[in-house]
């Protein structure tokens, strides 16, 4: 993806006039270039912000942080801080940008290159059983020692079989000295759990994140009386 089809946004929460639905608004960055931003819920509830350009779309789900706003899509990732934001993209590239048409005359301190950890792996089955094209993959991580979700990920699965990858963001700054980040994860259809993890799965070894591949076991269900 092209940097200039990268984009910054505010939450909506911290605008100074609520957005209406469809409503846009215009943003300034220090290269020149510019784009509009609207906010709006997925289908899950989730807070995302959708930015416009003249040919393309991008849309950020907002993911934990431990300060201000943090939305984030594959390897782009938006912080907003004060009243201006920053984008960083896999290149180290980053962009400030500014409600209207003047660009920041200010800059953000640079983020620290470990502020955030990449959370990865895949969920499996050895049961020979196909998942309904309803089925939903949800993963969840938590850190055990406050009993907090750091981040929850629902997956349509729409036919999709394992295993199943999957990816999610969480601040290092959220973690404490004595946090213990685990990950766990099932597999539901319409609210009623199919599979489901029988352990939790350490996420971090000395700190830093580790491959998982969560293997799950079949919810034998009671017959319908």
């Amino acid at each position: 993806m092209k940097l200039r089809q990268l984009v910054l946004l505010l939450p909506p929460l911290l605008l100074s006039v609520p957005l209406a639905a469809g409503e846009r608004l215009a943003y300034t960055c220090d290269n020149g270039s510019r784009f509009e931003l609207g906010f709006s819920t997925s289908t899950d509830g989730r807070p995302q912000a959708t930015l416009y350009f003249s040919d393309d779309t991008v849309t950020l789900p907002q993911v934990p942080a431990a300060a201000g706003a943090l939305y984030r899509a594959g390897d782009i990732r938006l912080h907003h801080q004060g009243d201006e934001v920053r984008l960083e993209d896999d290149k180290g590239n980053s962009r400030l940008c500014r409600q209207g048409d003047t660009p920041p005359l200010t800059s953000l301190p640079p983020a620290a290159p470990s502020s955030f950890i990449d959370i990865a792996g895949s969920v499996a089955y050895r049961t020979r059983q196909a998942l309904p094209p309803d089925a939903v993959l949800v993963v969840r991580i938590v850190d055990r020692s406050r009993g907090l979700t750091l981040a929850e990920q629902r997956l349509e699965l729409a036919g999709q079989q394992v295993p199943i990858p999957f990816a999610a963001t969480i601040d290092r700054d959220l973690l404490g000295k004595k946090s213990r980040v685990v990950v766990n994860a099932r597999i539901e259809r319409r609210g009623r759990p199919l599979f489901i993890s029988d352990k939790a799965y350490p996420a971090l070894r000395d700190g830093q994140p580790q491959a998982l591949d969560i293997q799950l076991k079949p919810v034998k269900h009671g017959s319908p009386r």
